[in-house]
């Protein structure tokens, strides 16, 4: 099959540390590939890829300070897939833009669908669906497509990471862990206050985004230098995860948002480390209760689970994540989804007997 995939410009693919689309993007490609198909991936051209790569723009957006305005050159990659499915490049299309291809995408032949990797809770998402409601989209869980059921669901797909890509590491473990992201929804500070209730030590390696400096230095910031409980390491590459997160524990989640799906809860899982985690939007899809981690209210409830964490089995965590969470398995999904839809734009024959 003869598969395109769209990703964003923002970040390269994969990128060098933080950014969960890109990098499920990457797998998907490097999957797909391996299982036999021609898969074209639109990309910045810092990207690296098994299939065959089409870059717009030289360098990921976010680290080009020259670029101010990324929907521009975003429009031009969606032309430019566009013109390529007028010349049949392309048996399917597979984007992962959120709702930008949706008006001109629905408007020529070629099968394609979307991935949505956001939240869709917030008003302005309603006329969008009301609008677009033929055009068939994936959800990374079930959670994230609650808000908008007006849109054509075709199904869910969770997210997976290459099987060997991240490991449990043979050490020992003694502190409690943050991975991912500081912003106000990801909870950092109440897991700060989870683990020194608990009296252990919590490592943080994250990542701050522009936007959120200012919270990361007048709430954050004092949190970690005032407590001696607490290191701040930084954000870290695919390269170290496997010793952090063995090394800890338990992973602490305690979010304030509607998750969609939360990487590193499958990396946790990867490494054999239970999560401790908000119910918050994907979290009882991805956590199982009592065998890969545990779904908690709020602080109390997490604070009494930590108690609990070395009653879970770490190989066991690893055989849910082979079970559930390979990219593998995110592949045949996504090539399940993509026949069927080939299937329902195929002319149908209709045979006529000789009665007739």
């Amino acid at each position: 099959m003869r598969i395109a995939q769209v990703a964003p410009l923002t970040e390269a693919v994969p990128p060098r540390l933080y950014g969960g689309t890109e990098r499920v993007v990457h797998w998907l490609t490097e999957e797909l590939v391996a299982l036999g198909h021609d898969v074209t991936l639109f990309a910045s051209g810092d990207s690296q890829t098994s299939g065959r790569l089409d870059a717009l723009w030289p360098k990921a957006l976010r680290l080009d300070g020259a670029v101010r305005d990324p929907n521009a050159l975003h429009m031009v990659m969606l032309e430019r897939v566009r013109r390529k499915c007028d010349d049949e490049e392309f048996d399917f299309l597979h984007f992962h833009l959120d709702y930008y291809p949706f008006s001109l995408f629905h408007r020529q032949p070629t099968p394609f669908l979307t991935t949505l990797h956001g939240r869709l809770d917030l008003p302005e998402h309603q006329p969008v669906f009301d609008t677009f409601s033929a055009v068939p989209v994936i959800s990374i869980s079930d959670a994230q497509r609650r808000p908008v059921p007006q849109a054509n669901w075709l199904r869910t797909i969770h997210h997976g990471l290459p099987e060997t890509l991240l490991m449990p590491r043979p050490v020992r473990q003694d502190y409690l862990a943050v991975l991912g992201r500081i912003a106000p929804e990801k909870g950092v500070d109440r897991a700060i206050a989870i683990a020194t209730r608990c009296g252990i030590p919590l490592k943080i390696a994250a990542k701050v985004d522009r936007a959120d400096q200012d919270y990361y230095d007048e709430l954050i910031r004092p949190l970690i230098e005032s407590n001696p409980l607490v290191e701040y390491i930084g954000e870290i590459a695919d390269g170290e995860k496997s010793d952090f997160l063995s090394g800890a524990i338990g992973l602490l989640l305690p979010i304030d948002w509607p998750e969609p799906f939360g990487l590193v809860m499958i990396e946790a899982m990867a490494c054999g480390t239970p999560v401790i985690a908000f119910d918050r939007g994907s979290v009882p899809e991805i956590v199982e209760d009592g065998l890969t981690g545990f779904v908690v209210a709020d602080e109390t409830g997490a604070i009494a689970a930590v108690s609990r964490l070395g009653q879970l089995s770490r190989h066991a965590i690893r055989n849910r994540f082979e079970a559930r969470f390979t990219a593998r398995r995110m592949a045949l999904d996504y090539l399940a989804a993509y026949r069927s839809l080939i299937e329902a734009t195929e002319p149908r024959i209709k045979l006529v007997s000789s009665a007739e």
